[in-house]
C-alpha cells in the first residue's frame, strides 16, 4: 500500500493489448505523482493469438492468459475486478452496477469489440460468441460435454470466415480429432470467399485445408438467428447445429452507449490520430474500441499491439503538458494463422504461404509477447519509491514543486484528515439516522446520541487493520465484515457502528476520494447487517487502517459464550481456511487470479445467516476464525470452558491455492506467533505435520467463518443447512472432549463421525 497518495489519478478500463502495455512500462518506469488503475471484470486477459492453439492442444490454458491480480500486483498497479456500467467524462467517473464510481484525471478506454450479430449469439445457449475470450473455452467445453451426453454426434456451426473464425475452425476439428469425437463441422460466411481483406491465394489455401480436412464451406450466407436447432440464413436452407460458434466481423460493446463520448459512423468510438477522444477530454480510447476518423484501420490485434507505445507516450505526455504525438498505423505486416495441425497459413509482402515454418515462427512471437507478461517477480523497491515521488520536475505548476517539497507531518490531534476532506467524503456516502439514533451523522455532533428504549446496546467490539489490497471499497467492505462477525459470534444483532481510518497524506481531494471509497465499502455492509454508521475519527497516516467498533443488541437472549461447550459437542467450521497465507503470497505476486477471487469470495460472504442459523440449532458456544488462526480460537474456547478436544485435520476445509502457498513456505508474518500455541496441538502420527491442514491451523484468517459446537446429533443437519445457505464448504471439523485443567488438542487424520468431508470446491 502507498505510504502517500498520488496527486492525480489515471484509470485503465479494459484489459486489451493496449493498456496492457501502459501496465507492462509502469512497472519500469512509473509516472511520478499518479496512480494507475486497471478495471477489468475477468480476473485474467487472454491473448487472442493463442486461444485457438489452445482449443488444439497447443498450449495449456496458464499459458494464453495473463494473471491479472499478479500483473498488476508486481508492477505496483492497482486493480479493480469489476465491470464498468458507464463512463461519464464531465464529472471523470467510471461507473459501476455494484460499487461506488470510480473518479480519476486521465483515462484509457480499451474494451475491445464484439462480434456482430449480438442479438443472436446473445439469445440463445447454443450460440457461443468467441468473446468474451477469456470465458469462450470454458463456455465451449461445457456445452460441448451437454451435447454429447444427449447424442455422440455434434453438429458444429462456425459463422465469421475472417482470420478468427478460419483459426478457430481449424483447430476445433483438431480437438474433435484427437477426442475421436464424432461430428459434423460447417464454416459460414457472408463474403463470397474466406479471410476477405486477404489476397486471393491465401484465402484459396484456407479453403483448400477445409476440403481436405472435411470441413463443410459456405460462403455468400448470412446468418440471420437461430433457432429450433438450426442457423437461418438471409437466403438459402438453414444449417442444423447443436453448437454455434459466433466469429463474425467487430461490432461495437453495447456499454459503449453508457459512455457519452463520440461516436463514429461505425458506432465505435471517435479518436484523432493521437489516439485521444475527438472531444475536449483527457480520455484516450485504443483498440478496436476506437475509430481513427481519419485515418481508420481494420480491427486486428496487431494494431492494438503497435498503439501501446503511442498510448504510453502520449499519456506521459499528457501528464507533462507536451504536445502529444500521433499514431502512423503500418499498413503491411505479417499475418500468420494457426491450422492447429503444426503449421500455419500466413502472408507477408504479397507471398501467401502454409507450411511448418509458418507455425514455427508464430509459436515463437506469440511465446515471446507473453513472457513480457507473465514474468509477476514484484515491482522493485526502486520502482515503488519512484511510483511515491509526490511530484515530477518536468511538471512545471506550481502545485507539482510545492507537493515535491519535503512535509514534516504532525501528530497528535494535529494528525487529524482535514474537515473538507472529511465533509467531502461524508456527502458522497449520504448516510440518514433512523429511529433510534437521536444525533448522527445526518446532524453531526461531538458524539453519537442513541435513544436506549429503540436503539438497545449491550454487545460492543472493536477490529482494525491495515489494508491488504489496494482497492479501498472492497477493503473497506472487509473490514466491515470483520468488526461485525464479532456480533454475530456472540449471538447478537448489529445496531450501529463507529469508523476508524487513517488515510495516507496527500492532496485533499485524493484523500476524500479515498476516505470515501472505503467507508462506502463499510457501509454496505453494515447496512446489509441492519447496522447504522454513527460517527467515528479519521486520521494521517502513512500505514492506512480501517476499522470498526461495533455494537449489538442480544434481543433478551444469553450469548454464544466461548465457555459454554459440552463434552460430545460437534465442532463445526463454517469457512475454509487460508487466507492469510494466500494474502502473503499476493504481496508477492504468487497468488493466482482463481484463488484471489475464490477467497475473496468467502470473504465477502458476511457470518450474519450462519449465527442465525446457529441459533436455530441451539448452538451455546461459537467463536470467530480470525487473527489468531483456527488453532488459537479453539484453544480459546477450550481453555474457557477446561475442556480438551479432538481435531480431524483432514475434515479442515482450505481454500484453494493454500497448499501450494505451504509447499513454497509462503505464510503470513502472523503465522510463526500463532505457531506458539503448537505444543498443545498433539498429533497421533508424525506424519500428520506435513499435511497443509496442519499448517493452515496456524494460519491467521480476515473475515474468516465461525467456529460452532452443537450436539453430536444435530451436527449433520447443522452442516447441512449451513451449505444450503452458501457456506458450502461447511464442516464438522471434531468433538469437544472431557474435563483438563490445561486442555490440550488430539488432531487426527480420522474422518469424523458425521462422514467424509465434501470435495473441496476450487476457489475460482
Amino acid at each position: 500500500m502507498r505510504s502517500r497518495l498520488a496527486d492525480r489519478a489515471l484509470v485503465l478500463i479494459g484489459a486489451g493489448h493496449t493498456n496492457l502495455h501502459v501496465v507492462r512500462m509502469w512497472r519500469m518506469r512509473p509516472i511520478p505523482g499518479v496512480e494507475l488503475t486497471l478495471v477489468s471484470p475477468f480476473g485474467r486477459a487472454t491473448y487472442s493469438g493463442m486461444l485457438a492453439g489452445t482449443l488444439a492442444g497447443q498450449y495449456a490454458p496458464d499459458e494464453m492468459e495473463i494473471d491479472l491480480y499478479r500483473f498488476a500486483q508486481s508492477c505496483g498497479v492497482r486493480y479493480v475486478d469489476a465491470a464498468v456500467a458507464g463512463f461519464d467524462p464531465e464529472s471523470r467517473e467510471v461507473r459501476f452496477d455494484d460499487r461506488p464510481p470510480l473518479r480519476f484525471d486521465v483515462a484509457s478506454i480499451g474494451l475491445g469489440s464484439v462480434p456482430s450479430g449480438s442479438e443472436v449469439w446473445k439469445a440463445h445457449r447454443e450460440v457461443l460468441s468467441i468473446k468474451p475470450m477469456p470465458t469462450f473455452r470454458a463456455r465451449f467445453e461445457a456445452r460441448l460435454q451437454e451435447v454429447y451426453r444427449e447424442t455422440n454426434h455434434a453438429r458444429i456451426c462456425v459463422v465469421g470466415g475472417g482470420a478468427a473464425g478460419v483459426e478457430v475452425a481449424f483447430c476445433l476439428e483438431r480437438l474433435l480429432q484427437q477426442r475421436r469425437l464424432h461430428a459434423a463441422l460447417t464454416l459460414v460466411d457472408s463474403n463470397d470467399r474466406l479471410l476477405p481483406g486477404y489476397r486471393p491465394a491465401t484465402s484459396r489455401l484456407a479453403r483448400r485445408e477445409c476440403d481436405r480436412r472435411g470441413i463443410r464451406v459456405e460462403t455468400e450466407r448470412r446468418a440471420r438467428d437461430y433457432s429450433d436447432g438450426k442457423v437461418r440464413f438471409e437466403e438459402g436452407p438453414p444449417i442444423e447445429a447443436d453448437i454455434v460458434v459466433w466469429a463474425t466481423a467487430a461490432a461495437p460493446p453495447a456499454i459503449l452507449a453508457e459512455f457519452h463520448l463520440p461516436n463514429s459512423d461505425d458506432g465505435f468510438l471517435a479518436v484523432r490520430r493521437t489516439l485521444r477522444t475527438i472531444a475536449e477530454f483527457p480520455v484516450f480510447v485504443v483498440g478496436d474500441t476506437a475509430t481513427i476518423v481519419d485515418s481508420p484501420v481494420p480491427k486486428a490485434g496487431v494494431y492494438a499491439v503497435r498503439e501501446g507505445r503511442i498510448l504510453w507516450e502520449n499519456l506521459r505526455r499528457l501528464f507533462e503538458h507536451r504536445p502529444l504525438v500521433e499514431y502512423d498505423p503500418q499498413r503491411g505486416f505479417l499475418s500468420l494463422i494457426g491450422t492447429g495441425d503444426g503449421r500455419a497459413i500466413g502472408e507477408y509482402k504479397g507471398v501467401s504461404f502454409h507450411n511448418r515454418l509458418a507455425w514455427k515462427w508464430k509459436d515463437h512471437l506469440d511465446r515471446k509477447f507473453m513472457r513480457m507478461y507473465q514474468d509477476y517477480r514484484p515491482m522493485t523497491a526502486e520502482m515503488s519509491a519512484a511510483a511515491d515521488e509526490p511530484g515530477s520536475k518536468s511538471v512545471p505548476d506550481a502545485r507539482s514543486v510545492r507537493d515535491a517539497a519535503p512535509v514534516m507531518r504532525c501528530r497528535g490531534c494535529g494528525g487529524k484528515v482535514g474537515a473538507g476532506v472529511l465533509a467531502a467524503a461524508l456527502d458522497r456516502l449520504k448516510v440518514a439516522s433512523p429511529e433510534g439514533v437521536r444525533i448522527g451523522l445526518d446532524r453531526p455532533d461531538d458524539a453519537a446520541v442513541l435513544d436506549p428504549a429503540r436503539h438497545p446496546a449491550e454487545v460492543l467490539s472493536v477490529d482494525f487493520f491495515q489494508p491488504f489490497l489496494d482497492d479501498p471499497y472492497l477493503v473497506g467492505r472487509i473490514a466491515a465484515l470483520n468488526a461485525l462477525s464479532d456480533l454475530w459470534a456472540m449471538g447478537a444483532e448489529p445496531t450501529g457502528a463507529m469508523a476508524m481510518a487513517a488515510i495516507p497524506p496527500g492532496p485533499p481531494r485524493r484523500q476524500a476520494e479515498y476516505l470515501f471509497q472505503m467507508l462506502a465499502g463499510g457501509l454496505r455492509e453494515l447496512t446489509a447487517a441492519g447496522a447504522t454508521l454513527l460517527g467515528g475519527h479519521t486520521t494521517e497516516s502513512d500505514e492506512p487502517t480501517i476499522g470498526y467498533t461495533v455494537i449489538g443488541s442480544l434481543r433478551g437472549r444469553e450469548p454464544l459464550a466461548k465457555g459454554n461447550l459440552r463434552e460430545g459437542d460437534s465442532l463445526l467450521l463454517t469457512k475454509p481456511l487460508g487466507t492469510g497465507a494466500i494474502l502473503a503470497g499476493h504481496m508477492r505476486s504468487a497468488a493466482r487470479a482463481a484463488w484471489m477471487r475464490g477467497m475473496l469470495e468467502r470473504m465477502l460472504h458476511s457470518n450474519a445467516e450462519a449465527a442465525r442459523i446457529a441459533r436455530v440449532f441451539e448452538v451455546e458456544s461459537a467463536t470467530d476464525v480470525t487473527g489468531f488462526g483456527l488453532a488459537g480460537h479453539l484453544l480459546e474456547m477450550l481453555d474457557a470452558a477446561k475442556r480438551d478436544a479432538d481435531l480431524w485435520v483432514s475434515e479442515v476445509p482450505l481454500l484453494d491455492g493454500f497448499a501450494e502457498m505451504a509447499v513454497r513456505g509462503i505464510r503470513s508474518t502472523l503465522e510463526p506467533s500463532n505457531r506458539l500455541v503448537a505444543d498443545r496441538i498433539v498429533p497421533d502420527e508424525h506424519h500428520l505435520r506435513d499435511d497443509p491442514a496442519w499448517e493452515a491451523l496456524f494460519d491467521p484468517q480476515t473475515a474468516g467463518g465461525l467456529l460452532l459446537a452443537v450436539r453430536p446429533e444435530a451436527a449433520l443437519a447443522l452442516r447441512q443447512a449451513l451449505r444450503e445457505a452458501g457456506h458450502r464448504e461447511a464442516a464438522v471439523i471434531g468433538v469437544v472432549g472431557g474435563e483438563s485443567e490445561t486442555p490440550i488438542v488430539t488432531a487426527r487424520r480420522q474422518e469424523c463421525v458425521g462422514g467424509p468431508a465434501p470435495d473441496r470446491v476450487p476457489a475460482g
